[in-house]
């Protein structure tokens, strides 16, 4: 098997394993710090992360640039690059802490209004880890993006399960001995320290990747930035729409509130990260299609390949959330959370065609094109917010993410137009192609789960007969009437692998 496939497995288990403990870990977290408490952590968290676009988009200009070398064999050229990208990123970590110390003096008069004097000096103690954990991450993910340049998807990939699942262990450990947001913070810092330290190992020792200054080139470093600087704009989109909502709540409401856009976000979040599971490993893809010249419909087969595979997933999410999130929301965190449902479902509902067509962003970057999308994007996602915060005054969670969304929204339908004119993407087949079998064989199954939903009960048992029943009537009918012969076959060949691995443990 591949690395690519094996990669997009390994995604999808880190992503199921992810939402599960993450699903099952909420609760018991918002239980033990309480609301206040969680808003807080989830509110520092927001502002640090806006500070983590000082990366400039450096991560995924390294896996463009490795996998192009890569691809014309100049280990020369690479070991020069990545020497380059690796002062550049110590630069950027003094920059980080410089920041840092300047926000942390500002900070009281950022919360005056909002938080509370104890809650002010939790901040300030939590502020300090994170932009620590920060300046060291930053550099430290060059090496996770060396594994993607060259393909080698498994190793960083386990790494990550396995920080995972020690992670979540140590967290109720450290969550029941009493410790608070801060212990939190503490521990994912130490792990953040040990997979950094994980990853360089294999990147220099089993891929045998050198960082050598052959020569100290300009053009390279504006070449670089020409491509990174574009990244980075995307980089400060994604923080608009996620954190800016977090951060005028913060300021607007209170820490409660910006509790339960917090886990909206996430549930809409998790949602969104099935499809990447497929889309992220095939930057390098596109970039070999791209340095090999593929055609129009190449790019337009291989989009649709994976925007398909992507769209059948979401589907049975989306479906199955409209239908029983509320139910499970309500079990899950306690009906003060009901707005999250709303929220995670407008994220769900407005994000699923952008990320199904992912792979145009890849080529996009390949091509080094991300211009227009970039500059388009980030006038959407200001107004967008924009219009949040003057929403959230009034509908506060719900109000903050419908302005996120429109603008959003607005940038993808004019995205659609220029993948088709400029980058020469067929998207009028491709939506043919993705609508195919799919949205009617969904129509069928939504009409199902109407009466699926009318099972009466509102407990656990009742959630997860409704869950089974849906997932029985969704599988069935998409593999029946909504997959190509394409699509069959990889799931009959998915099955079989999982059946003969087990017969080999079993014996």
């Amino acid at each position: 098997m591949s690395q690519l496939k094996k990669g997009a497995i390994l995604n999808y288990i880190t992503i199921i394993l992810t939402n599960v403990v993450g699903l099952v870990l909420t609760p018991f977290i918002i239980s033990k710090l309480g609301d206040a408490e969680f808003g807080l952590y989830t509110l520092i968290g927001a502002l640090v992360g806006y500070i983590s676009v000082l990366d400039f988009g450096l991560h995924h200009t390294i896996v463009r640039f490795v996998a192009k070398y890569k691809a014309e064999k100049d280990k020369k050229a690479e070991e020069n690059f990545l020497a380059i990208t690796m002062l550049i990123y110590l630069f950027i970590s003094c920059i980080v802490i410089l920041i840092g110390v300047v926000c942390y003096f500002s900070l009281e008069k950022i919360f005056e209004s909002s938080l509370e004097r104890d809650q002010l000096d939790k901040a300030k103690i939590m502020f300090v880890i994170l932009i620590f954990n920060l300046a060291i991450t930053l550099p430290g993910g060059s090496f996770k993006g060396i594994c993607s340049g060259y393909e080698q998807f498994v190793f960083p990939k386990s790494v990550d399960i396995t920080r995972y699942i020690v992670r979540s262990l140590m967290l109720v450990a450290v969550l029941l001995l009493g410790g608070q947001a801060i212990s939190i913070v503490i521990l994912d810092t130490a792990m953040n320290i040990l997979v950094i330290l994980a990853n360089a190992i294999f990147v220099l020792r089993k891929l045998k990747v050198k960082f050598k200054l052959h020569d100290f080139q300009m053009h390279l470093v504006k070449e670089i930035f020409s491509y990174s600087i574009w990244i980075f704009v995307f980089i400060i989109i994604a923080q608009f729409q996620w954190r800016a909502g977090q951060m005028a709540l913060g300021v607007i409401t209170n820490t409660t509130v910006v509790a339960i856009f917090a886990v909206g976000v996430m549930l809409g979040t998790y949602y969104g990260a099935f499809s990447t599971a497929i889309s992220g490993v095939f930057l390098p893809k596109a970039t070999q299609m791209t340095v090999a010249k593929a055609s129009s419909k190449e790019l337009t087969d291989m989009m649709i390949r994976i925007g398909r595979l992507s769209f059948i997933i979401l589907l049975y999410i989306l479906g199955a959330f409209i239908m029983f999130g509320k139910q499970f929301v309500i079990l899950w965190v306690g009906e003060s959370y009901i707005d999250a449902w709303t929220i995670a479902t407008i994220i769900m509902v407005a994000y699923t065609f952008p990320l199904i067509q992912s792979f145009a962003n890849s080529v996009l970057e390949a091509r080094s094109k991300l211009s227009f999308k970039a500059i388009l994007y980030l006038i959407s996602i200001v107004i967008g917010t924009a219009i949040g915060a003057l929403l959230a005054r009034e509908y506060g969670g719900i109000g903050m993410i419908s302005g996120t969304v429109f603008g959003w929204l607005g940038g993808q339908i004019i995205m659609n137009f220029y993948y088709h004119k400029v980058v020469k993407i067929n998207i009028i087949r491709f939506f043919k192609e993705i609508f195919s079998k799919t949205m009617i064989t969904l129509f069928g199954v939504l009409f199902t789960g109407y009466f699926i939903n009318l099972i009466p009960g509102n407990d656990w048992l009742n959630f997860v007969l409704k869950s089974v029943l849906y997932t029985i009537v969704y599988f069935f009918s998409m593999f029946y009437f909504g997959m190509i012969p394409f699509e069959k076959e990889m799931l009959k060949g998915f099955i079989q692998k999982i059946t003969n691995f087990l017969k080999i443990k079993l014996t």
